[in-house]
């Protein structure tokens, strides 16, 4: 019952449980049948959700240190990832990755790997120090890392470490 729920989860006024409960349905974590009021099914569970850890910034623009401690942990659906790899998220900073869709502020959902295929979006450390968010392509005698911004150039390197590769933008509207 509505109380039985109350004590359980030490709230008092039935009115307030039975407001959490309204707000649940319809949020789509429980069903209710109006013909059975001590019936509530809980709809899916928690292990669809996975909690990606946000690790600091990353340069779309020039490259800046990189930061991997991290901040917070944000909640993604399990299919929304589809990978077996770790995840981790980052800020996007800085403009080189316009013409990709990828704008400062922008949170980069990046799959943890080691290796890039030729037009992949990555995270890239440069120098073993310096971590940008740029395309990806091997060239004969080095990487070159493309800016998605005409008015920058691209970065040529042979002392690069793929990070991950970005599966993902999350964007606040306002």
């Amino acid at each position: 019952s509505v109380r039985e729920i109350g004590e359980a989860v030490g709230l008092k006024s039935s009115s307030t449980v039975h407001s959490h409960l309204v707000n649940l349905e319809k949020r789509g974590y429980i069903r209710r049948d109006q013909t059975k009021p001590r019936a509530i099914e809980i709809i899916g569970n928690n292990s669809s959700i996975v909690r990606v850890p946000v690790i600091g910034d990353v340069a779309a623009g020039k490259p800046v240190l990189a930061f991997e401690s991290p901040e917070c942990t944000f909640p993604l659906p399990a299919s929304f990832l589809n990978t077996t790899n770790k995840v981790f998220m980052l800020t996007a900073k800085g403009d080189s990755m316009l013409k990709a869709g990828i704008f400062s502020g922008d949170y980069l959902v990046v799959s943890q790997q080691h290796t890039a295929e030729d037009g992949d979006i990555v995270v890239a450390l440069i120098n073993d120090e310096e971590a940008t968010v740029k395309r990806f392509f091997k060239e004969k005698d080095c990487i070159r890392l493309q800016p998605e911004n005409d008015f920058m150039e691209p970065i040529r390197t042979k002392n690069v470490k793929i990070l991950g590769k970005v599966i993902g933008v999350l964007r606040k509207i306002e």
